[in-house]
């Protein structure tokens, strides 16, 4: 693992954050039916966490002499309230992975910072991927 492999891999996972933020931004916007008020809150309460990912991730892309992107990952299309839940729980899982990889990466490199960091970005994305899985849970189809 070198720094522009890692700047490269920092920006994949900085532009799914800021896809994240759009995501939840969007469907807190789109949510419908008797539950919409919790629905977009949930939504809602997401993007600060998202928030300060992209601006660490910005921070560290920096840090190592990279360029921070400023193009988000594509969103998933969503038109019910159940599609947006589940593509959320994609998104989040897939966080789960990239920066579970990444922390590893950040270990090769010898950046015990940004391990840390990392790890705790997992945490996070990790519980938000139980929450919504719990949301999912008795859904009706």
């Amino acid at each position: 693992m070198n720094k522009e492999t890692m700047i490269k891999n920092l920006n994949e996972d900085l532009a799914g954050e800021l896809g994240a933020i759009i995501q939840y931004l969007t469907y807190a916007a789109k949510v419908n039916g008797p539950y919409r008020p919790q629905l977009a809150q949930f939504f809602l309460a997401e993007v600060a966490d998202e928030q300060l990912h992209a601006q660490f991730l910005a921070n560290k892309i920096v840090a190592l002499g990279g360029e921070p992107v400023t193009t988000p990952r594509p969103v998933a299309a969503a038109h019910t309230n159940r599609e947006m839940v589940e593509a959320v729980l994609t998104a989040e899982r897939q966080a789960v992975q990239d920066y579970t990889q990444r922390a590893k990466e950040a270990e090769e490199l010898g950046d015990k910072g940004l391990v840390v960091q990392l790890e705790d970005m997992v945490r996070d994305e990790s519980g938000h991927s139980e929450e919504t899985e719990r949301l999912l849970r008795d859904w009706p189809l």
